[in-house]
């Protein structure tokens, strides 16, 4: 009985140690955990900062190019609105030009006027014809001047810069309008 209760007594024993070792390894590998997990929360931490940081900077990007872009816009819609007035302007020019040229044809002193009385009449009437006709084209074309950058100043450009945009607007109404022929009439 002794011998069986000393091999009882040292089983009893083992497990004994065994339970504290299993406690001892336990809470070593909680204690790990603890570890891992802490470190993997600060680096989610420096993470969520790094990604915010970024997100601000390109926010203030966004928002510093689109103030640039909408100055630009206004900028090319003032520069269309003076290029359309100068344009319309010459334009009256030449239609009041043509007009002193029928009123002078018509005026009977003239040397003109007793040469050929019809053919002067009627050449400064089509010029007076052409002149207002002058006038209309460039008011209509100066609307759609004005239309075009005030779209462009609302909504930015997909591809292009506003700034190319106006600029190239400019030089259609620049190379289309009869604003240097008007000068040359008569």
């Amino acid at each position: 009985m002794t011998r069986r209760k000393g091999l009882l007594t040292r089983i009893g024993d083992a497990m004994e140690a065994a339970k504290e070792k299993a406690q001892e390894v336990g809470t070593s590998l909680a204690k790990k955990a603890e570890g891992v997990a802490a470190d993997a929360k600060r680096e989610v931490g420096k993470a969520t900062d790094v990604v915010a940081r970024k997100a601000r900077a390109a926010k203030r990007t966004v928002t510093r190019r689109a103030r640039a872009a909408e100055t630009d816009a206004k900028k090319a819609l003032g520069k269309a609105k003076r290029a359309v007035a100068r344009k319309v302007k010459t334009a009256a020019a030449g239609a009041e030009k043509a007009a002193g040229r029928v009123k002078r044809a018509a005026g009977t002193g003239g040397g003109a006027a007793r040469k050929a009385p019809r053919k002067t009449a009627t050449g400064a009437g089509a010029a007076l014809e052409r002149g207002v006709a002058k006038v209309k084209r460039a008011a209509k074309k100066a609307g759609a001047t004005v239309r075009k950058a005030a779209a462009a100043a609302t909504k930015p450009p997909a591809k292009k810069t506003a700034k190319k945009t106006a600029k190239k607007a400019t030089r259609k109404t620049a190379r289309k309008t009869p604003a240097k022929t008007a000068k040359h009439t008569g």
